[in-house]
């Protein structure tokens, strides 16, 4: 747990570190996400996430909303902070970490993916590997941005 706190408080330094000016406007999102999670099925969420740009093709962010996951019949509150590479104007890469926090079971789940996706004018469409302890997870992700 200890190591969790030390990688996002590291993580949000280095943000405000390279926080951009106050004339940079922030992209706000609303995702659907729906995963596998290995030995722990299915899990879907509903997140907003918000980002601005950090240097160059890079943007930093965070994202958070609201899971279910209907094998251990919980529901949840993902918070992810995020890196984003915009590789071209329709495509990306992205890098995510940080606590999802479950009502049943072990309420404290370390998760970390890495993205791939397509950009099309306001709409996201995108998959994702990744881990949530204890198990690996694979996913889909769309998002649109307003």
């Amino acid at each position: 747990m200890k190591l969790l706190h030390s990688c996002l408080g590291g993580a949000l330094a280095l943000g405000v570190l390279f926080a951009p000016s106050a004339s940079e406007a922030a992209n706000t999102r609303l995702g659907l996400g729906a995963d596998y999670w290995v030995d722990h099925g299915a899990s879907f969420q509903l997140t907003l996430g918000f980002d601005t740009r950090l240097v160059g093709p890079l943007d930093l962010g965070a994202r958070f909303g609201l899971a279910f996951v209907p094998d251990e019949d919980t529901i949840g509150i993902p918070i992810d902070l995020t890196l984003r590479a915009n590789l071209s104007r329709r495509f990306y890469l992205e890098g995510l970490v940080g606590p999802w926090i479950l009502f049943e079971g072990d309420t404290f789940r370390t998760h970390a993916a890495l993205g791939f996706g397509v950009k099309s004018g306001a709409l996201s469409f995108g998959v994702e590997a990744g881990y949530l302890t204890p198990d690996p997870t694979i996913g889909l992700r769309l998002s649109y941005r307003f």
